[in-house]
């Protein structure tokens, strides 16, 4: 099979097959598993380890997993984590330096062994943040090397939206449950059985090293139309509204003293986010002084260092904190990265403790925008 060929029908045992012919090649698979109360994302043994039966309720600041009676194994919505956790990992040692008691000091750069990782089950939502993430750690002059060498080596299977979440709001950001780009292989499940479509030569490698057969008319009408009607049962929207412009004026929107009251500057939001990308460095030395290294690992434009310069936090308010990560966000991510920051997966939403809503808040700002320019005419 070759990557123009008619898509493919799988069945469960297809899927068992095409996890252990992951495995088999000597990759990695990753992919949502039940942990702790949540989908998680995990290593598989088997595709028995995947969800079957699981669903979410969602809202803000609200996660539950609630049983389905149709076995389905990717009727859920995004979970707490993002394959950023797996790339662009929370904790990463970049070099360490020894002396000797001549006073010799000999740096060692970390080139772990990269992980050839196969992740399955990818959302749409999360496959453009994948994209948008390489644009930001590999598409500039300094490039994240070790991003680059686990994003190189990773193979993507798409696992498309038919059940969206009450936080979901892809469409709103130029996306949807479809997905249309940067997969190996993608999965539609209906009815038990997967359609498969190739996005790639290494994709339709896999694909031919597992049973299946030919997806007729009837299989890949039912799966296009279980996608389509995912598209207009999104749970929440942004605004239909310029939010580059619109964010870019409503710096002084009284808007932010409301939601920097609520706020707890907790950074979850950027944490469960699977597009920010900001880190920090550390150095760590061992009681001898004769052993260093340097770590890297995630920060926060919440955090109240996160813009200390000599003398104090430049932003050393909630309101300006919260602005900030909003508004760089949807706004001046357009700047630096040709993009918008948000593909509407709703992880801010439902994992912040104050159940603030970005949606709510874009639709507050864009509101207060709107009676400042009737009370101005």
């Amino acid at each position: 099979m070759t990557a123009t060929t008619a898509s493919a029908v799988l069945d469960r045992d297809g899927l068992d097959a095409l996890v252990a012919a992951l495995v088999a090649r000597g990759r990695t698979v990753i992919g949502p598993t039940v942990r702790d109360g949540a989908i998680v994302l995990a290593e598989l043994a088997s595709a028995d380890d995947l969800p079957f039966g699981w669903g979410v309720e969602l809202d803000a600041g609200r996660y539950r997993l609630v049983r389905r009676a149709d076995g389905a194994a990717f009727a859920h919505s995004a979970g707490p984590q993002s394959w950023k956790s797996f790339l662009h990992p929370s904790r990463e040692r970049l070099w360490s330096a020894d002396r000797t008691p001549e006073g010799d000091v000999s740096f060692t750069a970390d080139e772990p062994e990269t992980p050839s990782y196969a992740f399955l089950g990818v959302r749409p939502c999360d496959l453009r943040a994948i994209a948008i993430q390489d644009r930001v750690l590999t598409g500039g002059r300094y490039a994240d090397t070790g991003y680059g060498r686990r994003r190189g080596k990773a193979l993507l299977i798409a696992a498309e939206c038919t059940e969206p979440g009450a936080t979901c709001f892809c469409v709103s950001t130029g996306g949807g449950p479809a997905a249309d780009a940067g997969y190996d292989l993608a999965l539609t499940e209906v009815d038990g059985r997967f359609l498969v479509r190739v996005g790639s030569e290494e994709g339709a490698e896999l694909l031919d090293q597992v049973p299946h057969h030919t997806a007729g008319p009837d299989s890949e009408s039912a799966a296009r139309a279980a996608v389509d009607a995912a598209r207009d049962r999104m749970g929440r929207s942004l605004p239909p509204v310029d939010l580059r412009d619109l964010m870019g004026a409503s710096l002084d929107a009284e808007r932010w003293d409301d939601v920097a009251s609520r706020c707890l500057t907790c950074g979850n939001c950027t944490m469960v986010c699977p597009t920010c990308f900001c880190t920090t460095t550390e150095e760590v030395t061992d009681l001898t002084g004769d052993h260093t290294e340097r770590w890297q690992h995630w920060d926060s434009c919440f955090d109240l260092d996160f813009s200390y310069l000599h003398g104090g936090p430049v932003r050393s308010s909630a309101r300006g904190r919260y602005r900030q990560w909003l508004t760089h966000k949807l706004s001046t991510w357009h700047d630096q990265f040709d993009t918008s920051g948000c593909v509407g997966c709703g992880r801010c939403i439902a994992w912040c403790p104050a159940g603030i809503d970005i949606t709510e808040e874009v639709a507050a700002l864009d509101a207060e925008h709107t009676a400042r320019g009737t009370e101005t005419d």
